[in-house]
């Protein structure tokens, strides 16, 4: 059996867990096992996203709406690989979904606008409407932050930036800015799963 550690605040999830355990805790309730998550897979998740939409609006959305998926429960069997190797392949499908959503969407308008497809390079109406839809959840969960904490997340999110160039900037410690960020990305989680649950 497993208990044979004492429970309660001795047993919060520490940096040098695995993975796996610390999707382990996440699942038993332990929240800020996300934060460590986040901050050891944030920058190959938006990396890859980038890569692949090409654009970094849409990179931050999936990286988001990744980390989300991670904090709902998801499917990572540590058996099967690394979460890493996961998370690599989950973006990856996530931002051909997005793609294939955004062709889709682009040819049905086309065909209703012959003639006019090379005009066509900005979202759709029903793209927009759904972009607009999840941005104003995250800008209303987003002003439910500290403004530090809206700082830290907006300079990582919209302006791509990592926890160190944050620290820089900001001329602050990194440990302030990882703090921050987990923080901030905690209760966001908790906002946002309050809108949508």
């Amino acid at each position: 059996m497993m208990h044979s550690e004492p429970s309660g605040n001795q047993n919060a999830p520490q940096p040098d867990q695995t993975d796996a355990d610390l999707l382990v805790a996440l699942r038993h309730g332990q929240t800020s096992a996300l934060g460590l998550i986040y901050d050891r897979h944030a920058g190959l998740v938006y990396g890859l996203a980038l890569k692949a939409l090409g654009n970094s609006q849409e990179a931050e959305d999936l990286t988001q709406d990744i980390f989300l998926t991670i904090a709902r429960g998801c499917s990572y069997d540590p058996k099967r690989g690394s979460l890493r190797t996961y998370l690599a392949v989950l973006t990856r499908s996530r931002a051909i979904d997005r793609l294939r959503s955004r062709l889709s969407a682009r040819e049905r308008l086309n065909r209703w606008m012959p003639g006019e497809s090379h005009t066509i390079s900005s979202p759709t109406p029903l793209e927009y409407a759904a972009e607009t839809e999840q941005s104003q959840e995250v800008q209303a969960a987003l002003a439910q932050l500290s403004d530090s904490q809206q700082q830290i997340l907006k300079l990582a999110y919209y302006d791509g930036l990592s926890q160190s160039e944050i620290a820089q900037q900001l001329e602050i410690p990194l440990g302030t800015v990882k703090a921050r960020a987990r923080r901030g990305l905690l209760k966001l989680r908790q906002t946002l799963t309050s809108f949508t649950g």
